[in-house]
């Protein structure tokens, strides 16, 4: 009988939950808002319930799992378990304690690390990083989301904040503001939401990352130079990052990373164009594999490589 166990990916928008055996495959799922009223239930308790009510639906007991691991946005204090920041964006999810709510709640040993962090985790285990020791993650979406793997380990940082990149800075003195109060980050340039911010001064219909790039897709000269602009900010960022770490691949995650002729493949030329030579060499830049399972499979991962768990 293979182990297992609860994985939980808490996002702005939703949380996923998946029973996950130890050999990383997801044998039930469920999917719940944690917006569903603009935030006024504290995202915790809605994450408390989602949990309770998907093991009592699969017939699933505290006793037949080992424990509880968990994706979270957000700065993610992963010794303690809590949300220790999340640069203004959720409201009331700052200082939420999710590792020890949920080990009170069910007695099982909880491990909590944030998102994009078990992203790069689950690309580890069972996705296209399963056989590079050196990458960068990077999810493109809503923000910019970050994970380093540097030596075939995680980089988590003192307590379990490293990883951050969305939050450095581009583009310092006079950039644009952004909701950590900072001026200038990253992800206020590279974001999905930075190119759709951009594409609305071109047409009012370009509401979204799908129709700025069905619009170029269609040949939108306008749009055109705007993706192109657009992902010369995201390899900014990138090469600093390359020039620090010496990866031997980046993976983009996010809804984004599907576009390999409009995306993928110009931003692995503009990179390799902008990085000081010896680092391009044997440099890849691919999408990442799981999608939408990443946070799930990564949280276990997480959990399983710490052993025991912390609540």
């Amino acid at each position: 009988m293979k182990k297992k166990y609860l994985g939980i990916d808490i996002g702005g928008t939703a949380v996923k939950l998946g029973i996950v055996q130890e050999d990383g495959e997801i044998k039930a799922r469920m999917e719940r808002s944690v917006s569903f009223d603009g935030y006024r239930t504290p995202i915790l308790t809605t994450v408390l319930q989602a949990a309770e009510d998907f093991l009592k639906e699969q017939g699933i007991g505290t006793k037949d799992l080992e424990g509880i691991g968990v994706s979270a946005t957000g700065q993610v204090d992963s010794l303690k378990g809590i949300i220790a920041g999340t640069g203004g964006n959720i409201p009331g999810w700052e200082g939420s304690p999710v590792g020890p709510a949920l080990h009170e709640k069910f007695g099982l040993p909880v491990t909590t690390a944030n998102d994009a962090n078990c992203m790069c985790l689950g690309e580890k285990w069972l996705g296209a990083g399963k056989d590079c020791n050196d990458f960068i993650g990077i999810t493109i979406g809503t923000g910019i989301g970050g994970g380093i793997f540097t030596g075939g380990r995680i980089l988590e940082g003192s307590r379990g904040l490293g990883g951050e990149i969305g939050h450095f800075m581009t583009h310092a003195g006079d950039g644009v503001v952004c909701s950590c109060r900072n001026r200038g980050c990253y992800e206020r340039y590279a974001a999905t939401t930075a190119l759709v911010r951009n594409a609305e001064k071109i047409s009012p219909e370009l509401t979204d990352g799908r129709a700025v790039f069905a619009a170029a897709q269609a040949g939108d000269e306008n749009v055109k130079k705007l993706l192109t602009d657009w992902i010369h900010e995201i390899a900014v960022g990138l090469i600093g990052l390359i020039h620090i770490f010496n990866p031997s691949m980046i993976l983009v995650g996010g809804g984004v990373s599907s576009q390999q002729e409009l995306l993928i493949d110009p931003l692995a030329e503009e990179v390799k164009r902008m990085v000081m030579p010896a680092f391009a060499q044997g440099l890849e830049i691919r999408p990442a594999a799981l999608k939408n399972d990443a946070g799930l499979v990564g949280a276990v991962y997480y959990f399983m490589s710490n052993e025991s768990g912390q609540a």
